[in-house]
């Protein structure tokens, strides 16, 4: 069986106001799914008793950042000028490239909070390109028994115009229960698989064309778990056999090849890349920072940032 069920771990985000979020990328098993490389679910949250999302300035470096809804509004700062609301079913990409910082905070609109926060690794070849910030919203299009959306890549026939700087598949999948979908897939990408609500049932086909349907491996994914497919697979059917919809999100990419180092929010290659972002962010001197990460305007408390943590003891390893 090449299904692979990653169970996610709940993690405070954000600063003295948390909100805990399940993170299934990354684990200890899987730091990369294709260049995907971070996987935060969280809600549906009553923002009267949770108090909903409010992350001051923080900073990154590359890597993009991908917000999706489900439910409610978040409203997104950015240091490049970006100043936009994220609803659900649209696509906000924030390409940090060498440097950005960016504030996010549900707004007076929101009464159930509900989302996906995803990250994507930038190559070697793009990890010092210039900040920007795309906006996207992709239409519902029905096939077989499902309902799509296709924000990054192509899946069904349709494709993302959002540019990436290494090929990628992002996509909702909405199921009504009893109904089930066969996808053509590339063979080359290695697949996850995120379900947001209900349960589904995911069978694999592999590559030859002559393959028997009998071939075909299945495994169920609850609510919240993310189950990884290795590259190999020309199809994948997705099942409902439950009384209510299921809803997930089909992501996917080439291996990424390349190793990279991890922490907070900055991607580098090596401990000292890491070491060099914090300091620029924490340094002394205003204008340094300012100088890679510039200044997040209108947030809710002038001029107030996200600290960065003290580094680990030991040097921080790479991950691939």
């Amino acid at each position: 069986m090449n299904l692979e069920i990653i169970t996610p771990r709940d993690v405070p985000l954000g600063g003295p106001r948390a909100m805990n979020v399940r993170r299934t990328l990354p684990t200890k098993q899987r730091t990369l799914i294709g260049a995907w490389c971070f996987a935060d679910h969280y809600g549906p949250d009553d923002v009267s008793a949770s108090g909903g999302m409010d992350v001051p300035p923080h900073p990154h470096t590359g890597l993009q950042t991908v917000s999706w809804l489900f439910t409610g509004e978040i409203e997104h700062r950015d240091s490049i000028g970006s100043h936009a609301l994220v609803h659900p079913g649209e696509l906000n990409l924030m390409t940090a490239g060498r440097g950005i910082s960016h504030s996010e905070v549900s707004t007076d609109n929101t009464r159930i909070l509900h989302g996906m926060q995803l990250w994507v690794a930038l190559p070697g070849s793009a990890r010092f390109t210039a900040p920007a910030f795309q906006h996207y919203v992709p239409d519902a299009v029905t096939t077989g028994g499902a309902e799509l959306r296709v924000f990054l890549g192509s899946l069904a026939g349709r494709t993302s115009p959002v540019s990436t700087f290494t090929p990628l598949l992002g996509a909702e999948i909405v199921l009504p229960a009893g109904s089930a979908v066969q996808l053509d897939v590339d063979e080359a990408f290695e697949h996850g698989i995120i379900v947001d609500q209900g349960s589904v049932n995911v069978e694999t086909l592999p590559p030859a064309d002559d393959a028997d349907p009998e071939d075909a491996e299945s495994g169920t994914l609850a609510r919240a778990e993310l189950g990884y497919l290795q590259p190999g697979n020309r199809a994948i059917t997705l099942r409902n056999s439950g009384t209510d919809d299921a809803r997930m999100l089909l992501l996917g990419g080439p291996p990424f090849g390349e190793e990279v180092v991890m922490w907070w929010n900055f991607m580098g290659r090596t401990h000292d890349d890491i070491v060099a972002y914090r300091e620029a962010w924490e340094g002394a001197e205003h204008a340094e920072r300012d100088g890679q990460f510039g200044t997040v305007d209108g947030y809710r408390i002038p001029g107030f940032r996200l600290p960065a943590p003290e580094l680990p003891n030991a040097r921080i390893a790479p991950r691939h």
